[in-house]
């Protein structure tokens, strides 16, 4: 039994149940109903390995046999700080199993120090990860520090070698648990409904939040996305965001409840994510816009008129130009416009069914078991006007159950009506698809003026020299805020700031939101997961690191006028 305090309601799950949004199945569940329906049918791979439904399962038992003789009880926090292999997603099918808390958020960028800072605030009881691994792993050991965390019970280690049998654990660590489980093996647990994983918000806008999921919560979005888009145990689904990064479990949660294959990317020295893709035989790709745009570049770079197998093509955690999706339906695959956050997954998106336009101008409508509303940007509690640009709020099952150990950031996520603000801007069309505007917070307020970053960046992307773009403001004493458009041009390129001033304004962007600044950067601050970090271009240019160019839109004249 698990101690921790959610915001699991019973009515609402009753609820959940009567319709099926929730069920009786966990993610170790349906992962050994596939190893005894179809158990030498591909379940899981990477660039070392490649299992069967029932090598899996076997594995995911020897592992969670091993924490649980370590003496890691249900509710007990595990982390993963490993790269994007079959053994993370092994760790967390563990932790499904046996009722412990699975925290994947830990990104190779991240210090051994932030490490540490994260493991104390979730009072880790056991880690898994690999020698040489993390950002300064050149002078710093995450296991060497296995004091500083007083809660850690176990610290298991991978070899940074893949299939080394000469390699041994660091000091105090136990070696990766073998793939065969012994004889004697603890009772599964089957509550569907006890917390299973934690996740660090990205903290593009201040400290991260652990986000709480049941594997109820996780499954009701992966039931969804495998109902609108016809996944079945044909597929194969490749992930090129890491199992640290929210786009990888929603990968997961969709190949369990399909019986399909999951392809997790790591890839070796000198080999492109389109190679992978390529030799796997993907027919169904998830990643970031920035995914997107690289495999975009790396197939004009072959000038190839197809993507392999390939079907569709998700993409989500940050905006997509309207361009990319473009290029992808002309390839003959269909983008999957996704919009959603950790705190409540994929719960927005296009269908097969969807226009063209609709496909690429907009993030469809809310799914099964999710419901979506706009609300005004000044009170949360009052609805948006139709066509009004609102803040988006949604409540349903596939909401987590609230940020873990911090009850004021839970409270204050909520508006007096129950329904969970998103911090995310946007507005409904008239077929009911929402179009994404921005982060209520990323707004510009140009004396008095609200200035929506999306639009500008949208436009800014759809110029053929950019190859990215971040509109961000800068401190002005008489207006408050000016906007400066920073972008990053395509390799061996170069944009002056008239022209693509001049291609703002011809794309029909009002002169009163016109940068007043301009930069051009050979690459952006990014998070893990791909998202600009505009909160670092912002306090670059405050302490003088970035210097914008002041610049000022001035209509062409018109010849003959």
């Amino acid at each position: 039994m698990q101690n921790i305090l959610t915001l699991h309601n019973p009515q609402h799950a009753r609820d959940y149940y009567l319709s099926a949004v929730w069920q009786q199945e966990t993610l170790y569940t349906l992962a050994r109903r596939h190893a005894r329906e179809r158990p030498t049918s591909c379940a899981l791979r990477d660039a070392d390995m490649r299992l069967t439904w029932r090598e899996v399962v076997d594995w995911v038992d020897s592992v969670a046999e091993a924490l649980h003789r370590q003496g890691v009880k249900p509710g007990d926090r595990v982390a993963i700080w490993l790269p994007n292999v079959v053994q993370a997603t092994i760790i967390f099918l563990a932790c499904s199993r046996n009722g412990y808390v699975c925290c994947p958020s830990l990104h190779q960028n991240y210090t051994v120090d932030e490490i540490c800072t994260l493991l104390n605030r979730i009072q880790c009881r056991a880690l898994f990860g690999m020698p040489g691994y993390g950002a300064d792993a050149d002078n710093r050991s995450v296991f060497a520090r296995a004091a500083d965390v007083p809660t850690l019970a176990a610290t298991f280690a991978l070899p940074a070698q893949a299939g080394d049998p000469s390699a041994s654990p660091p000091r105090g660590a136990r070696a990766f648990p073998d793939r065969q489980p012994p004889a004697a093996l603890s009772p599964p647990d089957l509550n569907p409904d006890k917390i299973v994983y934690l996740a660090f918000t990205s903290g593009t806008t201040g400290l991260p939040k652990g986000v709480m999921h049941s594997d109820n919560t996780l499954l009701a979005n992966g039931r969804a996305l495998v109902e609108d888009w016809g996944h079945s145990a044909d597929t194969t689904l490749l992930t090129l965001s890491p199992m640290s990064h929210h786009i990888a479990t929603v990968a997961l949660e969709q190949v369990l409840v399909a019986g399909a294959e999951l392809v997790m990317t790591n890839l070796r020295a000198g080999k492109q994510a389109l190679d992978w893709i390529l030799e796997t035989g993907a027919t169904y790709v998830m990643g970031v816009p920035t995914h997107a745009m690289d495999i975009l570049q790396a197939v004009r770079d072959r000038n190839l008129t197809a993507l392999g197998d390939v079907r569709t093509f998700y993409m989500a955690g940050s905006a997509i130009p309207r361009d990319v999706a473009q290029k992808f339906v002309s390839l003959g695959v269909t983008p999957q416009n996704v919009y959603g956050m950790t705190e409540n997954g994929s719960h927005n998106y296009t269908i097969p069914a969807d226009t063209p336009e609709t496909i690429v101008s907009t993030c469809g409508r809310a799914c099964r078991g999710y419901e979506v509303q706009l609300w005004k940007q000044d009170n949360p509690d009052i609805e948006a006007e139709p066509c009004e640009i609102g803040e988006i709020g949604g409540r349903g099952g596939l909401l987590m159950l609230g940020y873990f150990s911090n009850q004021v950031a839970t409270e204050t996520s909520f508006n007096v009506h129950g329904w969970f603000m998103s911090g995310d801007l946007g507005v409904l069309d008239d077929d009911g698809c929402i179009q994404i505007v921005g982060r209520k917070k990323d707004l510009i307020i140009r004396g008095g003026h609200n200035i929506h970053p999306a639009r500008i960046e949208e436009l800014a992307m759809q110029h053929p020299l950019v190859e990215r773009a971040a509109a961000y403001p800068v401190q002005d004493d008489r207006l408050g805020e000016k906007v400066c458009l920073s972008v990053v041009v395509r390799s061996g390129q170069s944009l002056a700031a008239d022209d693509i001033l001049a291609h703002l304004a011809g794309s029909g962007l009002s002169k009163y939101d016109m940068p007043e600044y301009f930069l051009s950067l050979d690459r952006f601050p990014l998070t893990a997961s791909g998202k600009i970090l505009k909160r670092d271009l912002v306090d670059m240019t405050r302490r003088g690191d970035l210097q914008p160019m002041p610049v000022r839109y001035k209509a062409r004249a018109t010849v003959g006028a």
